[in-house]
């Protein structure tokens, strides 16, 4: 589905990735983790377009898409919660949601993800006439992951969606990734919770100074001594 080949780069001078090869397979959960300031988030954005890669090539189904615009990589299917859920505060849960589908015509459909969403975030529902700003942290990342789903994408981008969280709200976040995957989107998950995010992916990547230093099942990379020292505090 999504690949990333020798994928370099830079804020300025300064390179911040350095020959990312990666493969996110159709259906998947893919996961990558990593210390704070190794590079995942802005993996992410150079997928969105928003950081242009300097060198590589980024495919999607084939395709080069590593030279797009942001709104046209969306068209593509791929949508981003960014770190720090970036909703609009002044609006409310319904706008933040009906902006999510604002490159959408079917509205037919757009009211059934509509309905999709309200069901896998209750909280939401009661709270549609609520400006985002006056929501919890936990609700305001519900918004973002909903806000990314009516776009109905091939390929959802998560970035540490578990940040500032109490653990309790965690588990029902990273229940409701397991069910949109298993409802058919793909997911590309970026997390500093390396436990979380390796027990629900199927394929994990390590990153270190810009770089992938470790690929395998998600099942293995847990087990693996290297990466429960490093990582899991084991």
């Amino acid at each position: 589905m999504l690949e990333l080949r020798d994928v370099d780069t830079f804020y300025g001078n300064i390179q911040a990735l350095r020959g990312v090869t990666l493969r996110i397979e159709d259906g998947e959960i893919a996961t990558l983790i990593g210390a704070n300031g190794a590079g995942k988030s802005t993996t992410l954005m150079t997928i969105c377009g928003v950081n242009r890669a300097r060198r590589g090539e980024i495919l999607l189904d084939g395709t080069p898409i590593q030279d797009l615009p942001p709104h046209a990589i969306v068209r593509l299917g791929i949508s981003q919660v960014p770190e720090g859920r970036l909703i609009f505060p002044d609006l409310t849960v319904q706008e933040n949601l009906d902006l999510g589908a604002f490159l959408r015509n079917d509205k037919a459909a757009v009211r059934r993800d509509m309905d999709y969403v309200f069901e896998l975030f209750p909280i939401l529902a009661e709270r549609r006439r609520q400006t985002g700003g006056t929501l919890s942290g936990g609700e305001q990342q519900m918004l973002a992951i909903s806000r990314a789903l009516m776009g109905r994408p091939r390929l959802l981008l998560l970035d540490e969606p578990s940040l500032g969280l109490a653990p309790i709200i965690i588990r029902q976040i990273f229940e409701i990734i397991q069910k949109v995957n298993r409802d058919g989107t793909t997911v590309f998950l970026v997390e500093q919770n390396a436990n979380q995010a390796l027990r629900i992916a199927h394929r994990g990547y390590v990153m270190e100074n810009g770089r992938i230093v470790m690929s395998d099942q998600a099942d293995k990379l847990l087990s693996s001594p290297a990466v429960r020292e490093a990582y899991l505090g084991m």
